[in-house]
Parts: structure tokens; sequence; C-alpha cells
């Protein structure tokens, strides 16, 4: 692929990604399978984390923005929840969406300093 190209395929994925986790967010659960009682969080933190790793690849020069916007998004998701009669504004749900975000941010500088040594 052209090198042109690249940001924005990158550009496109992350809106289609964001958009379609907005929706499913906002559906009626239905039944899933349950391994752990904590099982929903880590699908937020690794929701998250590759949100976040998909931003920072589309706009590596505009990582503290798409970080803040990660982080309003998740937000924007409870509150959206919170007006649903099937869903609820849960801020453990931000919390674990902000661990994963954490956990890229971490993953995305390691990634960019070994890529300039």
């Amino acid at each position: 692929m052209a090198p042109s190209r690249r940001p924005r395929l990158l550009r496109s994925a992350f809106v289609a990604v964001i958009v379609a986790v907005f929706i499913v967010a906002l559906l009626p659960t239905t039944y899933e399978p349950k391994i752990v009682s904590w099982q929903d969080k880590v699908e937020h933190v690794l929701t998250f984390f590759t949100i976040t790793l998909l931003g920072a690849a589309a706009w590596p020069h505009r990582f503290h923005a798409v970080v803040v916007g990660i982080l309003a998004y998740g937000a924007a998701i409870e509150v959206a929840q919170s007006f649903t009669t099937w869903r609820s504004c849960d801020v453990r749900d931000w919390i674990a969406d902000a661990a994963g975000v954490a956990a890229a941010a971490v993953v995305a500088r390691l990634w960019n300093r070994s890529r300039r040594a």
C-alpha cells in the first residue's frame, strides 16, 4: 500500500470502529456466556486498548488529543447508556475504558521509541 494512502485508511478504520462500538454499546444486552464475573471489564479494557492503538496509528502526531478524545468518547457512551432502559451508566466501565487507554498509551510510546532507535 502506498504510504500516502495509509493514514486515510487508518482514519477511516478508526471512525468505523468507534461508530460500531457506540452502536453496539447502546443495543439491548443479550445473553452472553460469562467465564468470570469481571468479564465485562476485560471487554472494556480490550476494546479501548484497540481503539487507542488504532487512533495512535491514524494520528501519530496528535497522540495526546487522541487519548483525551477517546476518554471523552468512553464517558459519552456511559452517559448515552443512562438514557436507555436496558443499559446503565457505570463509572467502573469508564475506569476500565481508561485502563485500556493507558495500556495502549504505554504500548504506543514503547513502539515509537523502538522505531526511533
